[in-house]
């Protein structure tokens, strides 16, 4: 279930973040403790922000922002006790349908050599630039009548 974020979530969702990105970011060298957290507390907009539930528990988070060219995905994190179970897959499901409705292309950033590029890449995002620290992706709106034809019953 995803429900509206509030301000009283930002501390819950900077701790996850910490806590997710860790190992790409110490794979990478750039680990800070402080700036982890920071970055998201200087970035937190709780009107384009959900929470993730999962068995009536605080499970993750998902931002969807407005850009000039459609929408941008951003603080997607599942605490580790609900990943690969599926359920970032049935989150990116409802998200990207409810984008494609609107007819918007989506973009999102991924660190260099992070799991979550080939569950991107599962769900239509194709590499658009990178730099030594960030994979750039993005994934064009898929046209209803389409997706129906590609769906499986």
């Amino acid at each position: 279930m995803l429900r509206s974020a509030d301000p009283t979530d930002l501390e819950a969702i900077v701790e996850l973040r910490a806590t997710v990105m860790r190992p790409d970011l110490e794979r990478l060298g750039r680990f800070d403790e402080h700036r982890v957290r920071q970055r998201l507390r200087d970035s937190f907009s709780p009107e384009h922000t959900s929470v993730i539930v999962a068995a009536g528990a605080f499970a993750g988070s998902v931002a969807v922002r407005p850009a000039d060219e459609g929408r941008w995905l951003e603080h997607f994190y599942l605490a580790p006790e609900f990943q690969g179970r599926g359920l970032g897959s049935a989150v990116l499901r409802t998200l990207l349908k409810r984008i494609d409705a609107d007819g918007a292309l989506v973009r999102l950033n991924v660190l260099q050599g992070s799991g979550a590029q080939r569950l991107y890449e599962r769900h239509g995002f194709t590499v658009e630039a990178q730099d030594p620290i960030d994979v750039y992706m993005v994934r064009r709106p898929v046209e209803p009548a389409a997706a129906e034809k590609h769906s499986i019953p």
